[in-house]
């Protein structure tokens, strides 16, 4: 059975619904805390998290008077503790209190945790059965198979707070499983989409950072220059909806306004619209099964005018090709994947290799993966961070020579 309800079975809310946000000072999480600002009598707070920025954490703490807020940074916990004097708020620092943020009694879970730390943080909450709000995508592309598995058993529920991915959600609530033809993701093609391969090659940082449409953090803003972040959205998708990588397909939609679509077998296509704003999918994962008031802008047709589409160019975005090889390949080659890109954007952001070279190191790291012949199936979040540590290492070793190449 999927973790992920695909028909609109309601349940019965509570009155007040506990909320833990993890990652509660990225980009994510600040959508997040507006939405519950917005909505105080609805949501009480129980746990906050933040990597390493102290006074962002301990002033949301005391404005929503969270029970129990943890510190990544170890070195962090005295300040953390100074800041939060005589609130009576509990603080914490080290994996193991993010750790135990996801396990406390929230009835819902916003994991926003980035990279493979945002795992067990996640795990714990879905072990106890929570609703999740999935918005860490190395939960699924660094452990899919065994994350969904959890999450069916402890009978969590699992919400997609990624645009695409809570647009397939909505679609997919049209129609019955085996019904389904594919599932349909957009992508805006970023600041890249017309440019020569050639000049993608030598792009800036500054170039790779201005989206056209959205507003991120800096390294899911590389990932849509480069289409990285459409492969793991591809990557997400397959594993998040129990979906073979042949019925996922990629379309190219400049707008950003229809984020994701669904068909169905009497050839009914059925697409979720709506302003580029993160509050949206975030405020139909709050609310649901229900749906609440949302504060992004309201969608005018009328002044957009024309909605437009392209097929996926791979030879200028060689890395949502690799996600689909690594989808098919298995046995831990997404991980691969995603830890790869990792370090390759954090050396495109050193100005240690070029933009075009991102994609390449992914390549070759995975290619290395599969000659190694060390491919098995990820049992248990220790696999899934092994594998993610022998990819970056064996990344960060491929780099120099990597960085050398030309295109």
């Amino acid at each position: 059975m999927s973790a992920v309800p695909l028909r609109n079975n309601k349940a019965a809310a509570s009155s007040v619904r506990s909320v833990t946000v993890l990652g509660a000072t990225g980009s994510i999480g600040d959508s997040t805390m507006d939405l519950l600002r917005a909505s105080p009598e609805r949501y009480r707070v129980e746990a906050l998290t933040a990597n390493s920025n102290v006074e962002a954490l301990a002033k949301l703490a005391k404005e929503f008077s969270a029970r129990f807020v943890a510190i990544a940074d170890t070195s962090k916990l005295a300040e953390l503790k100074a800041a939060l004097a005589g609130t009576g708020t509990e603080c914490g620092a080290g994996e193991s209190a993010v750790i135990e943020a996801g396990a406390r009694p929230a009835d819902w879970v916003m994991a926003a945790v980035s990279g493979a730390a945002g795992l067990k943080p996640a795990l714990a909450a879905v072990d106890r059965g929570a609703h999740v709000a999935l918005a860490n995508k190395e939960c699924l592309v660094c452990a899919g198979d065994f994350f969904m598995q959890r999450a069916a058993k402890a009978g969590a529920c699992i919400l997609p707070a990624d645009s695409e991915h809570n647009a397939l959600f909505q679609a997919l609530a049209s129609g019955n499983r085996d019904e389904l033809v594919r599932v349909i993701i957009t992508a805006s093609g970023g600041p890249f989409r017309t440019w020569k391969p050639a000049d993608i090659e030598q792009a800036t940082l500054a170039q790779a950072l201005k989206h056209p449409n959205w507003s991120m953090g800096q390294k899911i803003t590389i990932d849509s220059a480069s289409m990285m972040n459409k492969g793991l959205e591809v990557i997400e998708a397959s594993y998040l909806f129990a979906l073979a990588p042949d019925e996922i397909d990629v379309l190219v939609h400049p707008q950003s306004i229809i984020h994701g679509m669904v068909e169905f077998s009497d050839c009914s296509v059925v697409a979720q619209l709506g302003a580029p704003d993160m509050r949206t999918p975030i405020a139909h994962c709050l609310g649901w099964p229900d749906r609440i008031k949302g504060p992004a802008a309201k969608l005018d047709l009328a002044k957009i005018g024309q909605l437009t589409f392209e097929a996926p160019d791979f030879e200028r975005f060689p890395g949502l090709r690799l996600a689909f090889d690594s989808l098919r390949t298995g046995k831990g080659a997404t991980t691969v994947y995603n830890a790869a890109n990792e370090v390759a954007v954090a050396a495109f952001i050193a100005g240690k290799i070029r933009f075009g070279a991102i994609a390449r190191l992914v390549e070759a790291t995975l290619d290395d993966w599969i000659r190694s012949g060390n491919q098995a199936p990820l049992t248990s979040a220790d696999d899934a961070i092994s594998v993610d540590h022998v990819a970056r290492n064996r990344a960060a070793a491929l780099l120099p020579q990597i960085a050398l190449k030309a295109s």
